[in-house]
């Protein structure tokens, strides 16, 4: 069984929206989540999906998906004040419900110009290795620095990538990893992050620079000028 954890439990501090969260924000009438669930929704090789989302939103999102008639959201769950409390959360709601061998492919709610190939690819790569890790590479130089001031190093741009998603996973791997996070107290970026941390391998799958975050206005404005060129070349054939 392939699930596709969506977490979509953020207040949206930094896209300055006082009214709604992020992922319910809208274009053309629907909100950003809902475009999310649709990727999902419509492959083929996703067999549920299961949704973190703000505990004040859940009723708000029930609606959405019962309007848009998404039928593979099996799980509704309240998400937690950070995002690795909220995967955390997420898997253990999937507990008795998942096989050790299910794959979850983790994404954010608001990363919803996923493609269907990038999907397949996850899958794919966790089945042939047993993590996928969706990545993009760097445009730029990255720069490390400790203290944010003294820069530390820069690394060859050619060996750089930024981390994005799905990251996907065995269910049995993946969720032991967060229930040990918590015991040794250790919060994470992602699960990518949480997986380095204890020395796991992981496996790339390349992401096109499409698959963007709206975390802030400039985002969303992105994400809209993308939408539009996309819709517009399937109408006139471009």
């Amino acid at each position: 069984m392939n699930t596709a954890l969506i977490f979509a439990g953020g207040t949206g501090q930094r896209m300055n929206s006082r009214s709604k969260p992020k992922q319910f924000l809208e274009l053309h009438g629907k909100p950003i989540i809902l475009y999310t669930l649709e990727r999902f929704e419509e492959h083929p090789e996703i067999d549920n999906i299961v949704v973190v989302c703000l505990e004040s939103w859940i009723n708000q999102l029930n609606t959405v998906i019962n309007r848009y008639d998404i039928k593979k959201v099996q799980l509704i769950t309240p998400g937690g004040d950070t995002g690795h409390e909220s995967i955390y959360n997420g898997l253990k709601a999937l507990e008795g419900v998942c096989r050790p061998d299910d794959i979850i492919l983790i994404h954010d709610g608001v990363r919803p110009m996923v493609t269907r190939e990038l999907i397949t690819a996850n899958i794919n790569t966790v089945r042939k290795y047993g993590t996928a890790i969706t990545a993009e590479p760097a445009t730029e130089s990255i720069i490390s620095s400790e203290n944010g001031d003294l820069i530390n190093s820069v690394p060859p741009r050619s060996s750089m990538f930024t981390a994005k998603a799905p990251q996907s996973f065995y269910y049995g791997l993946i969720w032991e990893l967060y229930q040990k996070a918590r015991r040794d107290g250790l919060p994470t970026v992602d699960s990518a992050h949480l997986l380095s941390i204890y020395g796991k391998e992981m496996h790339m799958v390349k992401s096109s620079s499409y698959n963007i975050k709206i975390t802030t206005p400039a985002d969303y404005y992105i994400f809209r000028a993308l939408y539009e060129a996309m819709e517009n070349q399937q109408i006139f054939g471009l």
